[in-house]
C-alpha cells in the first residue's frame, strides 16, 4: 500500500547485498570505549543504545528517521546561511543525508529499539553518527556528530520537531488524499443510487425507508468531517519547537536558526513549516500529537461504523439482510465450501480497533512531559505513525474493494419494504397515531402489506393510501 511506514527488515548494514562484515572497530564517547560492528555506520552512542535496549527488536519507522534526517539537512543548510557552519561541511552532512533517504535500506543505518531513551536522544544521536561517518567518508574536514551535525540543535527540541515533521508529511501525502478519494467513490455511488429506496433501521429494528444513496451520502459526510478536522490538525503540526535546543530557550543556536531552518526545512519538504508561537511547550508538552491522535481515533470510529453497515447489508445471502452483495475475494471458510465473508470491512474494523488502542498509548504518553520535556517521545511517534498508515490504507481498501463493487440485490429490498409496517407512520397526520399503530400491528401479525389492511380499516380510497405510503416520497 502507499505511504508505508513499516520496519524493512534487516539487511546488509552497508545497503549492499552479501554479508555483513566479520569484526569490529573501537569507537569512543564521553564514558569511554565502545565495540561496533565493524561495517556500521553508527558509533558508540548507537551502539550503547542497542546494547541497553534489547526490547521489542522494533525499530522507529522509517517516515520518522526520515523526517529526523529532513531536520538534519536543514539545520546544516541553515547554519550554512548563519554562518554557523562552513559551506564545504554543510554540503557534506546535506549529502550525506540525500544518500540515505534515497537507500532502500535505511532501516539498517538506524537499529534503536523503540523503547529507549524517552526523550529519544539515541535515535538523534543515531543519526548524528551515521551522517557523520558517510560524510567523513568523502571528505578532508572532519565532520564531528555533535559539533557539526547536530549544531544548533538538542535532542529535545529535534524528536518532538520530526514527531510533527513525519506525521504533517504523511498527512499531507497520503492520509489526506486517501480521505478524499473515499469522499469521492461514496458521493459518486450516492448519486448512482439515489432513486433505490430500502427500508431505514433504527435500534438494529424496521424504521422508515430511506435511499441507499442518502445512507452512502451520511458516509460521505462522516468522511469528509473527518477529512476537515485532519486538515485543521494539519495547520498545527507545521508549527515547530525546532531552535528551542534543550528547554526552549534556545541555548546554542543562532538567533535567527529557527526561521532560517524552517525556510530550508519548506524548500526541501515542499510543506510550509514555521517557527511554533512558544517553544516550550512544544518541547515539554506533546499535545498537538494527542490532538492529531484524537481526530486519527474520530476517522476510525467512522470507518468501523461504516464497515459494520458494509456488513449488516450484505449479511446472509439467506438469513441475513442479503441487501447487497460485497465482491468475492477470498473463500470464507476452510471446511464450508461456497462460503464468502466480508473480509475487507472486517479488516478495517480491526484496523480501526487498533488505532483507537494506539490513542489510548498516545494519550498516556502525552501525559509524561515533566517539567520542560515529555519523556515518551518515541512511543507517541511510533504509534502516530502506525495510526496514520492504518487509516490511509482502511480508507483505501475499503473504497476500493468493497464501497466501489458492491452490488444491490433490489429484489430484497423491494420485498422487505413492501412488508414493512413502519410505513404506516405516513398516515399519522391524517387518522392519528393509535389508528395507524393498529394498522401496524395487524399488518405484522398477519404478514400483510400495510396498504392492504389500510383499506380495511380506514374509509380512505386505496389510490389515497397508495400515494401517501409510497415509499420513494417517504424519503
Amino acid at each position: 500500500m502507499s505511504g508505508d511506514t513499516g520496519d524493512k527488515g534487516n539487511l546488509p548494514l552497508d545497503g549492499n547485498s552479501g554479508s555483513q562484515a566479520k569484526g569490529f572497530r573501537s569507537e569512543h564517547d564521553s564514558l569511554g570505549e565502545v565495540r561496533v560492528p565493524q561495517k556500521a555506520l553508527w558509533a558508540a552512542q548507537t551502539q550503547r543504545a542497542v546494547d541497553n535496549f534489547p526490547m521489542s527488536h522494533r525499530r522507529l519507522p522509517d517516515a520518522f528517521i526520515q523526517a529526523v534526517l529532513e531536520i538534519k539537512k536543514a539545520a546544516a543548510q541553515a547554519n550554512d546561511e548563519l554562518g554557523e557552519l562552513d559551506a564545504k561541511r554543510s554540503r557534506a552532512i546535506v549529502n550525506a543525508v540525500d544518500k540515505l533517504l534515497n537507500d532502500d535500506n535505511l532501516l539498517d543505518h538506524f537499529p534503536v529499539d523503540i523503547f529507549q531513551t524517552g526523550s529519544g536522544t539515541s535515535t538523534n544521536m543515531n543519526a548524528n553518527e551515521v551522517i557523520a561517518h558517510l560524510a567523513n567518508a568523502v571528505g578532508d574536514d572532519e565532520i564531528h556528530p555533535n559539533d557539526h551535525v547536530n549544531r544548533g540543535q538538542s535532542s529535545n527540541d529535534v524528536i518532538p520537531s520530526a514527531i510533527q515533521v513525519s506525521a504533517a508529511c504523511y498527512l499531507h501525502r497520503y492520509t489526506l488524499p486517501a480521505l478524499t478519494h473515499s469522499i469521492q467513490v461514496l458521493n459518486q455511488r450516492s448519486e448512482s443510487l439515489e432513486a433505490v429506496i430500502k427500508t431505514g433501521r433504527t435500534h438494529l429494528m424496521d424504521a422508515m425507508p430511506v435511499s441507499l444513496g442518502q445512507t452512502l451520502g451520511a458516509w460521505a459526510a462522516q468522511m469528509a468531517d473527518n477529512r476537515d478536522r485532519l486538515n485543521d490538525m494539519l495547520a498545527q503540526l507545521l508549527a515547530l519547537p525546532q531552535g528551542g535546543t534543550a528547554v526552549g530557550t534556545g541555548i546554542n543556536a543562532h538567533d535567527s536558526f529557527a526561521e532560517t531552518f524552517n525556510k530550508m526545512l519548506g524548500q526541501n519538504t515542499g510543506l510550509p513549516f514555521r517557527r511554533a508561537n512558544n517553544l516550550f511547550s512544544r518541547i515539554s508538552a506533546q499535545d498537538t500529537a494527542v490532538a492529531l491522535s484524537g481526530q486519527l481515533k474520530t476517522c476510525a470510529v467512522s470507518l468501523m461504523k461504516i464497515a459494520n453497515d458494509l456488513r449488516w447489508m450484505n449479511s446472509g445471502p439467506l438469513a441475513g439482510l442479503g441487501e447487497i452483495q460485497l465482491e468475492a475475494l477470498q473463500p470464507g471458510s476452510s471446511i464450508m465450501p461456497g462460503k464468502v465473508n466480508p473480509v475487507i470491512p472486517e479488516a478495517v474494523a480491526m484496523a480501526s480497533a487498533q488505532v483507537i488502542g494506539n490513542d489510548a498509548t498516545i494519550t498516556i504518553a502525552g501525559q509524561s512531559g515533566n517539567f520542560e520535556l515529555n519523556v515518551m517521545l518515541p512511543v507517541i511517534a511510533d504509534n502516530l505513525l502506525y495510526s496514520l498508515q492504518l487509516i490511509t490504507n482502511s480508507c483505501q481498501l475499503l473504497t476500493d474493494k468493497a464501497i466501489a463493487t458492491f452490488k444491490v440485490n433490489h429484489e430484497q429490498l423491494e420485498k422487505a419494504l413492501a412488508s414493512n409496517p413502519i410505513l404506516v407512520t405516513a398516515l399519522n397526520p391524517v387518522i392519528g397515531y393509535e389508528a395507524a399503530a393498529t394498522i401496524a400491528k395487524q399488518a405484522y401479525k398477519e404478514k400483510r402489506p400495510v396498504l392492504d389492511v389500510a383499506v380495511e380499516q380506514t374509509d380512505m380510497s386505496r389510490e389515497e393510501l397508495k400515494a401517501l405510503l409510497d415509499p420513494a416520497k417517504l424519503v
